[in-house]
């Protein structure tokens, strides 16, 4: 993906006047997550609490530095998730596990207006993706 931060993201969200336009670029966005074996779309890869189906593998590493960090593979059947998980992507793949919960992602989600342009089942699919992102970076 080529966005390493929030705040890069937050100001590509901003370049565009209306929400068509930020559909398209949530779909693109999707369009660049990287690839997700269909071998590890399994029952347990499954989120619970989202409408569309969203496989998620999560695990934690050591990088270079010698620091735990998180990282994950994930996909959905629907372009406007895969956009979301994208976005999670960027927010916490590599994040130090010590870190995850100093990510404000609730604030991300509200400045760039997807609380608002969300219908509320994709608002409650992103925040259980967010949550097992979480409770399984607290796990390790």
């Amino acid at each position: 993906m080529d966005f390493e931060s929030l705040e890069e993201l937050r100001g590509a969200f901003a370049l565009f006047d209306d929400w068509e336009e930020r559909y398209r670029f949530l779909i693109e966005l999707g369009a660049v997550l990287p690839d997700m074996s269909d071998a590890l779309k399994t029952d347990g890869a499954l989120v619970p609490g989202c409408t569309s189906r969203v496989w998620m593998v999560p695990r934690v590493v050591e990088n270079d530095a010698g620091d735990a960090v998180f990282q994950f593979i994930a996909d959905s059947d629907a372009q406007i998730v895969r956009g979301l998980v994208a976005i999670l992507f960027v927010a916490y793949n590599d994040c130090p596990v010590k870190d995850i919960g100093d990510v404000d992602i609730e604030a991300f989600f509200t400045d760039v207006g997807l609380d608002k342009h969300l219908s509320p089942n994709r608002r409650n699919g992103f925040f259980s993706i967010v949550e097992k992102i979480k409770s399984y970076a607290a796990g390790n």
